[in-house]
């Protein structure tokens, strides 16, 4: 297996054999939960792209270690980046939608509280499901051994949406009766891809028709129908082997 994947605050001033100290939280998790131990190999990040890998040196409690770092690495940024525009799906299957958009290869996801959602974010409670979403990527991120963890950003409005879509290089809208295969879409080589994921009771025509006037054109996926909370994740996958960022 690889090694497992730890967050850090920062790496800033951190060198090839050097030290550096994992507590708190992650420490914990790494001593007392992954019972991680001298000699193991590790790998700690900041999420933003820049990776610390080496082997534990010493650890001290139940909830503090030391790395000593053999290797800095950083990810290259990707190209072209993938965004998706999430409507708030029932129940958890917003986190599962996160975790394996994150898993995949997003690169950031946007909560969009579409006019057909049933699940709606208000006050105190959308607070609560952000730092959810937030805290899943976070997690799925580490699992899939990610430097680069994708951004999960406020909540927008509908207007907000088409003005994101407006300023892609390739915008998108996944609907069961688009007339284009995703498959076959013409994609920009290089700059941003922003897919719109719509509510289990659709994208109403007042949607479809703002998000067109922005330049996001409705496709399909395929022959079958998918959840919102699945369709993103095939639709990531589709965009990376396309755009060879998985070749």
């Amino acid at each position: 297996m690889t090694a497992p994947v730890f967050l850090v605050d920062s790496l800033a001033g951190v060198r090839a054999g050097g030290t550096l100290t994992l507590d708190g939280p992650e420490g914990r998790h790494a001593v007392s939960v992954r019972r991680l131990r001298v000699g193991e190999e590790v790998v700690l990040t900041d999420g933003a792209g820049a990776g610390a890998h080496g082997t534990v040196a010493a650890v001290e409690g139940k909830d503090r270690l030391t790395v000593a770092v053999a290797e800095l690495r950083t990810e290259a940024p990707p190209v072209p980046t993938i965004t998706v525009v999430q409507a708030l799906p029932k129940g958890d299957r917003g986190e599962l939608a996160v975790e394996t958009m994150t898993e995949t290869g997003v690169d950031a996801i946007v909560p969009w509280a579409a006019a057909r959602c049933v699940t709606q974010w208000k006050g105190e409670r959308a607070a609560k499901s952000l730092a959810k979403w937030r805290a899943t990527a976070r997690e799925a991120g580490k699992q899939s051994r990610r430097l680069t963890f994708p951004q999960v950003a406020d909540p927008l409005t509908t207007k907000q949406v088409a003005a994101l879509l407006a300023d892609a290089d390739f915008a998108a809208v996944l609907h069961e009766e688009g007339s284009a295969p995703l498959a076959t879409a013409e994609l920009p080589a290089q700059g941003s891809i922003v897919l719109v994921v719509g509510p289990e009771g659709g994208v109403s025509p007042e949607e479809l028709a703002a998000f067109a006037e922005a330049g996001a054109k409705p496709y399909r996926l395929g022959a079958t129908v998918l959840r919102t909370s699945t369709a993103g994740t095939a639709a990531t996958a589709l965009l990376l082997g396309r755009t060879g960022r998985w070749s």
